[in-house]
């Protein structure tokens, strides 16, 4: 497993090429840092949270909401939609209503989910996503949630980089696990439920 990416250089600009950064960043699952603020927002579960029923919209909400430019051309976003077809890459949405108003989206191999982008169309909106997934990847016993590249808003979830070597270790022992992400339940409670023994053994609050 080369554990490279696929990027392009703007949303229409068809080429794409892969990256293979020096330092890699991940997000640490069982040691994600909360805020007491966002602690205290979800307490009122403003949103529904739904696994892998509107894949489609969330990749293409990731690639032109609240964006100038993206990294996600036409070509990966077809791609994409064709490996969750393929039950390999996966989606987490949060709702109003009817609305679909966050997400987070990503590819799982065994015990490794390499999450590619998220979306926020209100606030918080992707933050729950995001939270939402670490809790699913907990549960079922994930090893690994890479996040690509190092960024401010990801640093507040206790991201951090390491080199290359050491992230194609972590790979290599996490890849080969039989994990699934589907193994728990997927109906809002079932989401709710799997938060909330989360939030009580694993997280980190700031």
């Amino acid at each position: 497993m080369l554990g490279i990416f696929p990027m392009s250089d703007s949303r229409k600009n068809k080429k794409i090429y892969f990256v293979d950064p020096d330092y890699r960043a991940i997000i640490p699952i069982s040691k994600f840092h909360i805020s007491k603020s966002l602690l205290r927002f979800l307490k009122k579960r403003p949103f529904q949270i739904t696994i892998n029923t509107a894949f489609a919209e969330v990749i293409h909400s990731c690639a032109i909401v609240n964006r100038t430019e993206t990294w996600i051309n036409e070509e990966i976003e077809a791609l994409f939609i064709q490996l969750h077809k393929l039950k390999f890459a996966h989606s987490i949405e949060c709702w109003q209503g009817n609305k679909l108003i966050g997400g987070v989206y990503g590819v799982a191999i065994g015990g490794v989910f390499f999450a590619e982008s998220m979306f926020s169309s209100v606030s918080n909106g992707s933050k729950m996503a995001l939270l939402n997934l670490v809790a699913r990847l907990w549960k079922t016993g994930f090893k690994l949630l890479d996040v690509q590249f190092l960024n401010d808003h990801l640093v507040q979830f206790g991201a951090y980089e390491i080199p290359k070597i050491k992230f194609k270790e972590k790979l290599e022992r996490a890849i080969n696990l039989n994990i699934d992400i589907h193994s728990i339940g997927s109906g809002d409670e079932d989401f709710f439920d799997c938060l909330s023994e989360f939030l009580q053994t694993k997280t980190e609050i700031s």
